[in-house]
């Protein structure tokens, strides 16, 4: 196998998720996650520090993603309609891999105190990219916080939908789906 072999990052992914599902977090290891994806356990520390981590893969390039799409909104947007444009650039990033890993993924961390508490922190990441984005178009920080947290939000239902449905929809659709309904939600609050 060559040292620097394309798509370890990915296999050694799919590899986890998997053996997430079928033995629980806890009973897997990283030599097995490194075995199943046809690698090492070195390699696997040159792409993650523990396995824990395998869980955020790609944060760092969805939440770059979600801050370009707002700063790209046409100047008078409003801060929700800015969030949408984040939404649609974030969603030119997955593709069927992701779909397909959706559902695991979320059994995994269903069944993980440990995953769920990273999970949380991802979203904390991801909303302040969000609400980072937005303070530098101008929006008012609390104003900000509101609308990255419904981004948040939209983001986790739409792909959830988007990743359980095995309908034609695609992603940026059902993300923009869920902001409208959060959006119309909003209403009901007073």
């Amino acid at each position: 196998m060559p040292r620097w072999e394309p798509g370890v990052r990915e296999r050694l992914v799919v590899a986890a998720v998997e053996l997430f599902t079928e033995q629980g977090y806890d009973d897997t290891t990283v030599a097995e996650i490194a075995a199943r994806a046809g690698t090492t356990k070195s390699t696997f520390f040159r792409y993650f520090p523990d396995k824990r981590e395998l869980l955020v893969a790609g944060q760092e390039t969805l939440s770059r993603l979600l801050a370009e799409g707002i700063a790209e909104a046409p100047e008078g947007a409003t801060p929700l309609q800015a969030v949408a444009f984040g939404l649609d650039r974030a969603s030119s990033a997955l593709g069927p891999l992701n779909r397909e890993l959706g559902p695991r993924l979320k059994a995994a961390v269903a069944a993980s105190t440990e995953l769920q508490e990273r999970d949380a922190l991802k979203r904390v990441g991801l909303a302040a990219a969000m609400t980072t984005a937005l303070v530098e178009r101008g929006v008012p920080g609390p104003t900000a916080q509101v609308a990255a947290e419904l981004g948040v939000l939209a983001f986790k239902r739409g792909y959830a939908e988007w990743s359980d449905s095995t309908g034609d929809a695609a992603l940026g659709t059902c993300l923009r789906t869920a902001l409208d309904e959060l959006r119309a939600a909003t209403t009901a609050l007073g």
